[in-house]
């Protein structure tokens, strides 16, 4: 071999592979290959030292501190019960907020569908300007 001290053995006690790109676990400091690098391919036993998750509330989208030793369930749990600041009104908010300028035209529509000619919001039936009755341009307007 021409170059021995290249690369180094995987930590893991089954495999101590030669591997020429190893990786050093961020929890426990030891080696290893692509094949075991995640915490739970070499059973790290300092992995409850970085794998850490913070519980989101379900409702109100706001990550719950958990303390050690806490269930995040309950936690979230408690949180849903005394200080959410969920609004279920925010929930059943309008999307069809842009009303047809047509006379007579009762729809609404989830986006603005302006005419160029003369500035009115539209719904999709009267967009055109032959169907809405345009009076914003002088310019002949085509039947095509």
């Amino acid at each position: 071999m021409e170059l021995p001290w290249l690369g180094e053995h995987c930590s893991e006690r089954t495999c101590k592979q030669l591997d020429f790109l190893p990786l050093k676990c961020d929890a426990c400091g030891e080696v290893f290959c692509k094949d075991h690098i995640r915490y739970d391919d070499h059973k790290c036993s300092s992995a409850y030292k970085k794998n850490v998750q913070v519980p989101v509330c379900p409702l109100c989208n706001t990550p719950i501190p958990v303390q050690k030793g806490e269930i995040p369930d309950i936690v979230v749990g408690a949180h849903i019960d005394k200080n959410c600041k969920y609004n279920p009104a925010q929930q059943k908010q309008k999307i069809f907020t842009n009303k047809c300028l047509k006379p007579g035209c009762k729809r609404k529509e989830m986006m603005k569908v302006v005419c160029e000619q003369c500035g009115g919001n539209f719904c999709i039936k009267h967009r055109h300007p032959l169907d809405h009755d345009c009076k914003g341009s002088s310019q002949p307007i085509s039947k095509a």
